[in-house]
């Protein structure tokens, strides 16, 4: 003690100069000299702590190894070595415990023998270890493959990865590290995700992307790669944090919804979804369009009750309700179904419960029994049956040979008298070989024209009738210029304007934008301005109005032609109809039963009104959709 009081400032000013604490301990372990580090470590004053035993600075269950583990430097003297003790706690004043770290230095001075204490406070390194152990602990434990790379090093390598990612890819350790992390899409690299992924490590930014990727045996798996860049505390990115989960399965199972929507839409027994709740049809196959008659669009608006006469909404809801607590799997019953037409026919049904989203919905599935319900009556009346069929089979025959020979009739006059202007054109336009057979050439060339146009009108209205018969129109909606659909069916119709008719264009619509679907507002809009234009004589005007509503536009086609007869009025919209007063002109008699459905079809409406000999007006009603509507 008496040597450190008398050289006090040479060992004050000594161990003031360094950051651990300093204790000093005599052979009789008593603390003879301290810094002020080491007081502030375990909480003592200077007074406090000198001339006390060095045992009171550890925990009671480690004094004595402490006394155990010191004793050699004592009787080693001056020629002990520097060492680290395995002690690792230390006791403050008021008794707690906490990490510490010392250091152990054997000395002599004036013939005593002391042990210097270097002594630092691990808490905070203590605290950050089990903290990177946790975080440690957490990535590997994670069940999607992580890797961390190296933004700082050439070509981006990798510095970290988890046993996940290490399961996933089949590589071994000395195969990822230090690797891009292309290597996982082999040969396979132009796809668009890994395109998009270059792009956000180039930019420094986040990006989540499904790509396809290799394992070390090749096997194709789908990789859901999230990338996310780390900053500095200057804001300067050092490396990029990659979780690879793994889709495969997402993807087959996506993939077999799909298939399985296919055999949903292919069946020819009747399937149908509707609400648990509200009964609202939300999705049914072909086969239940074609053997009810209702269209899919049609099929949004109605419930079950439109399809069964024997129900009511009351009766229907206490039917399915055991499905809808959970009390039955499923539900079977027959009755009876009713076409759009009217007509019934017997049907078993089978119910079972089913969700879409938060929804709950009912799926049916019906089987029409109408066989299996006449069976007896069919064996009665076989004979009477037969005949009948027999008789509406020939019937139908003979209906099916009239239509044939009406439709090749018609098809055949349609395109024969085109065909012949076309060829006795061309065959003019060869002969007129000099330069002032310029106006004749021209004239027949536009004979020419005016004939394949109409070809090709006919052609398309056959194939629009096709595809609406057999429900395979879809309509895409887009948000297009008015004007410019305008400008293009007038600059068409021009081409087939009489000498001296005029079409008036509409007034204040270069600004309007509609979202409807342009196709077929061009395709209706091409068929009233043609009509009026080949029923309308020479020297007359033809107008074009446009009126818009918040919801509607309307379009009102004005002529100055023949008309049509008041008997007539009611059939005008039937395939294949045509007036009395037009049976000797061009036309197939199918292009207003085309618009009238597909405007319909669209929410929409088409009227007419007509005087025979003074003209008629055709009136296009369409719903104006908004860009946020599903497209039916």
């Amino acid at each position: 003690m008496h040597v450190f009081e008398k050289n006090s400032n040479i060992f004050n000013l000594l161990s003031e100069a360094v950051s651990e604490g300093i204790l000093v301990i005599n052979d009789d372990y008593l603390i003879v000299a301290s810094n002020s580090q080491a007081e502030r470590i375990f909480e003592y004053t200077k007074d406090g702590i000198r001339g006390q035993f060095f045992e009171i600075l550890i925990p009671e269950t480690l004094r004595k190894p402490y006394k155990e583990y010191l004793l050699p430097y004592f009787k080693e003297g001056a020629e002990a070595t520097t060492a680290s003790t395995k002690m690792r706690l230390g006791r403050k004043k008021n008794g707690k415990e906490f990490p510490v770290q010392i250091s152990l230095n054997t000395f002599s001075l004036y013939g005593h023998s002391y042990v210097l204490a270097l002594v630092r406070d691990i808490t905070k390194r203590k605290e950050i270890e089990r903290k990177h152990e946790i975080h440690t602990a957490a990535l590997e434990s994670a069940l999607n493959g992580i890797v961390i790379t190296d933004a700082q090093q050439p070509d981006n390598p990798i510095v970290y990865f988890n046993s996940a990612f290490q399961e996933l890819s089949g590589y071994t350790e000395e195969e990822i590290y230090q690797r891009n992390c292309r290597f996982l899409q082999a040969d396979d690299r132009n796809q668009e995700g890994v395109k998009r992924m270059r792009e956000a490590i180039k930019n420094g930014t986040s990006c989540q992307v499904e790509i396809k990727n290799y394992k070390k045996d090749g096997t194709l798996f789908w990789n859901e790669v999230s990338i996310n860049p780390i900053m500095d505390e200057e804001g300067q990115i050092t490396h990029f944090v990659g979780i690879q989960n793994d889709i495969t399965y997402r993807k087959t199972v996506a993939q077999e919804l799909i298939h399985l929507g296919k055999i949903f839409n292919a069946s020819l027994n009747e399937i149908y979804v509707f609400d648990a709740h509200s009964l609202f049809f939300i999705n049914v196959n072909y086969g239940a369009q074609k053997n009810t008659g209702y269209s899919l669009s049609e099929f949004k608006d109605l419930t079950p009750l439109d399809l069964k006469p024997r129900f009511d909404k009351t009766a229907f809801l206490k039917l399915i309700r055991p499905l809808v607590l959970g009390e039955k799997e499923k539900i079977n019953f027959e009755t009876l179904h009713q076409r759009k037409n009217g007509s019934t026919y017997p049907v078993e049904v089978h119910l079972q419960l089913s969700e879409k989203g938060n929804k709950q919905v009912v799926v049916a599935y019906i089987l029409d029994i109408s066989e299996r319900k006449n069976y007896t009556e069919k064996l009665e009346k076989t004979v009477e049956k037969r005949t009948k069929q027999l008789k509406s089979a020939l019937a139908k025959e003979k209906e099916l040979n009239d239509l044939k020979t009406k439709f090749l009739s018609m098809v055949s006059h349609e395109f024969k008298t085109p065909l012949s202007a076309i060829l006795t054109s061309a065959t003019l336009v060869g002969k007129y070989e000099r330069t002032e057979h310029q106006g004749k050439r021209e004239k027949h060339l536009k004979t020419i024209i005016e004939e394949v146009r109409q070809l090709n009108g006919i052609l398309t209205d056959f194939l629009s009738m096709e595809r609406l018969e057999e429900g395979k129109e879809v309509y895409k909606f887009v948000e297009f210029s008015l004007s410019k659909i305008i400008n293009e069916v007038i600059y068409g119709a021009n081409m087939l304007l009489k000498s001296g008719q005029r079409i008036n264009y509409p007034q204040n619509i270069d600004d309007i934008l509609i979202f409807q679907d342009q196709k077929v507002v061009s395709l209706c809009l091409n068929n009233l301005i043609y009509n009026a234009i080949r029923y309308s004589p020479e020297d007359t005007e033809i107008d074009l109005k446009v009126a818009l509503t918040e919801n509607r536009i309307v379009f009102h086609v004005v002529d100055q032609g023949i008309g049509i007869p008041l008997e007539d009025q009611k059939h005008i919209f039937k395939r294949y109809f045509r007036a009395e007063n037009v049976l000797t002109s061009q036309g197939t008699g199918i292009g207003l039963n085309i618009v009238k459905n597909h405007v319909e079809n669209l929410g929409g409406r088409v009227s007419f009104t007509s005087v025979e000999h003074k003209g008629s007006t055709f009136t296009l009603e369409l719903p104006i959709k908004k860009k946020s509507n599903e497209v039916p």
